[in-house]
């Protein structure tokens, strides 16, 4: 499960991030890349920009349920 205290700086503030146990696995990217992008420099993902589509909403979840070391978290907002 992702934790809000291990949350990534470059996330974009709202409901959805990652944190620091992301692997960089593409799963998020490939899932929703409107929202998700990758920091070549550190090697691993981040929301760039939070969902504003009901579509958006529902790929957010799902690359949030399908990553493989729950880096991604929902803060409920």
């Amino acid at each position: 499960m992702a934790e809000i205290e291990d949350k990534l700086p470059e996330n974009k503030r709202g409901k959805f991030y990652v944190d620091r146990n992301c692997i960089d696995c593409d799963v998020c990217r490939d899932t929703s890349p409107s929202n998700f992008t990758r920091d070549d420099e550190n090697g691993y993902s981040y929301v760039y920009k939070q969902p504003e589509t009901a579509e958006e909403i529902e790929l957010c979840e799902e690359a949030k349920d399908a990553c493989p070391v729950e880096a991604i978290g929902d803060d409920g907002g």
